[in-house]
């Protein structure tokens, strides 16, 4: 029999796709002003892995990366989607979305994005939210699964965890993840 035992805080992460810089800003900072600041953010690039979000936000689509310092209770994943979701209608102009969010848990095992699309790998977890394991952690690197979007496996995406994931080990600890201090450091 296991002791079940309540998962420690996660960061959280969010990945934005956007048309409008200004509008990306502003979903930003009300995002910021609900969980606190950012402690990570990737500089804007263009989104070139799919065309799939093109009819509903034109063909210029940016892609941006955020983690937020604060550490969040992994059961708050289903409000944090919810609350991104009115985010998405709130910044919507006739119909179609100008800032697309999707948020996430990174831990040292794993990432998972919060989801209301049901498919084979995803579990609901509750008010139509699912979760989609989306990265895990082996070998040293978060591995993408057949299922990973193409922009979650991209090198500077999957650096990016990384960083993310060490921050979450300093944060949790208080120390510096041993792997990155000196060979022959006792500290």
């Amino acid at each position: 029999m296991s002791d079940p035992r309540e998962p420690a805080p996660a960061k959280l992460i969010a990945g934005l796709l956007f048309c409008s810089f200004h509008e990306q800003e502003q979903v930003l900072q009300r995002m910021t002003r609900r969980w606190g600041p950012l402690d990570l953010l990737t500089e804007p690039e263009p989104f070139t892995y799919t065309r799939y979000y093109e009819r509903e936000m034109g063909k210029e689509i940016y892609r941006r990366t955020a983690s937020f310092l604060e550490l969040v209770p992994v059961e708050e994943l289903v409000s944090i989607k919810l609350f991104t979701n009115e985010l998405e209608k709130e910044f919507s102009r006739e119909g179609s979305r100008r800032v697309n969010i999707d948020p996430g848990l990174l831990s040292e095992e794993r990432i998972i994005l919060a989801t209301g699309k049901n498919f084979t790998h995803r579990v609901h977890l509750r008010k139509g939210i699912y979760a989609d394991l989306t990265l895990i952690y082996q070998k040293g690197n978060y591995q993408e699964l057949p299922w990973t979007y193409p922009d979650y496996k991209s090198p500077l995406l999957l650096h990016f965890f990384n960083a993310t994931r060490q921050k979450l080990i300093f944060q949790r600890s208080g120390h510096i993840p041993q792997h990155l201090t000196h060979a022959g450091d006792s500290t």
